[in-house]
């Protein structure tokens, strides 16, 4: 790609400026403005790896001389800010020093058959991040995101997700209404009753289920459930991390049906 010449911005109130730290630092703003922002070198790589061009690359003034040209070359536009406006900017306690603007992908219907992680009031957007990076390893691409859980495009859901949100068909906000669309069998996770996962032949595709992290899944998607599981733990612990429960119980579905 060409290398655009940059734009040079050193106004803290510069309209734009307003805007990257709106996009940087609220949760959901990219619902408002139809755009997100990525920091540091390597999302901003993952997101040039699957293709998506940013609208915007913009770099901290001592860092543009010596980025490399496929950073420089890939945005439609190139801002150049002072160092301190970039940490002004930034929402890292460690700023990077190169982020982007890009555009949401597109909506697209939800596929009725596609093996899918549910998730159910998970409000921690450390494990959302964590639960869409072992979707996306272990074949998983449709999240669905049901009312209540931690913005799937907010800065810390991406810095958690470490470049998979770019390999995922994501959907949030949705009403339970919503799997009823599904042509797969529901399986959540349930201490209390269920066989122990390492002993099920689990179907696929299926969608599993994971909750809030205090109170679990609802008791309407339990009810609705083709499956319950419970994950043995022999070292006596009451319950495991979500984030954890769901590394665990999608591992076990791809090594059970992958090839």
């Amino acid at each position: 790609m060409p290398m655009h010449a940059p734009t040079q911005l050193r106004a803290r109130d510069n309209p734009l400026l307003k805007e990257l730290r709106k996009l940087a630092q609220d949760n959901t703003a990219y619902r408002k403005t139809g755009r997100y922002w990525v920091e540091g070198e390597h999302l901003c790589a993952a997101a040039l790896q699957r293709g998506i061009q940013p609208e915007l690359a913009i770099f901290c003034e001592s860092y543009w001389p010596t980025a490399p040209v496929e950073q420089a070359g890939a945005a439609l536009k190139n801002i150049v800010i002072p160092d301190a406006l970039f940490r002004d900017l930034s929402a890292l306690e460690s700023p990077a020093r190169l982020g982007f603007v890009l555009p949401l992908p597109p909506k697209t219907a939800l596929q009725a058959t596609a093996c899918s992680l549910i998730l159910d009031g998970v409000q921690d957007a450390g494990n959302v991040g964590s639960m869409l990076r072992s979707a996306a390893a272990f074949g998983f691409r449709q999240i669905l995101a049901l009312k209540g859980t931690a913005a799937l495009w907010s800065p810390k859901v991406l810095r958690a997700g470490m470049g998979a949100h770019f390999g995922l068909h994501l959907h949030e906000g949705l009403e339970p209404s919503a799997l009823d669309d599904l042509a797969i069998p529901l399986v959540v996770t349930n201490p209390h009753q269920g066989q122990l996962l390492h002993h099920l032949a689990l179907p696929s595709p299926c969608a599993w289920v994971m909750g809030h992290e205090g109170q679990g899944v609802r008791s309407e998607l339990m009810a609705r459930a083709s499956i319950h599981v419970r994950i043995g733990q022999p070292g006596g612990e009451e319950s495991l991390n979500v984030a954890a429960a769901a590394a665990i119980c999608l591992h076990a579905s791809s090594v059970q049906h992958r090839g």
